[in-house]
């Protein structure tokens, strides 16, 4: 896994998952890898995954069934979906709309571009 600077690696490895969550590649009570597992696979200490976790746990987006493993909850997808247009509108946004300004990118033509790829 490649990681960014700007973004402490446990949200990293968490955004991963949320995004499977969006994209249904994981869905309501699917297993997750175990915390060694998923260290091993991203090439982390297994405390960075744990910290992951433990986030999404307190997000409600995964629990913990003991001795058994991690799963995704049942309403993981909407909360996931909480969480990211959230992020989107509070980090991501303000600077596509600082950069539409600077750019003299109209809303018309943002409009236009969005329609042509999505």
């Amino acid at each position: 896994m490649d990681f960014r600077k700007q973004q402490p690696i446990y949200m990293q490895i968490a955004d991963v998952i949320l995004e499977d969550i969006l994209e249904k590649k994981l869905v309501e009570g699917d297993k997750i890898p175990s915390v060694r597992e998923m260290a091993v696979s991203v090439q982390v200490n297994p405390n960075t995954v744990q910290r992951s976790y433990q986030w999404l746990q307190d997000e409600e987006i995964i629990l913990q069934k003991r001795g058994i493993g991690f799963y995704i909850t049942d309403f993981a997808f909407g909360k996931t979906l909480k969480i990211k247009k959230q992020e989107f509108i509070s980090n991501i946004l303000p600077e596509t709309v600082k950069q539409m300004k600077l750019l003299g990118v109209s809303l018309e033509e943002y409009q236009q571009l969005y329609n042509e790829n999505k």
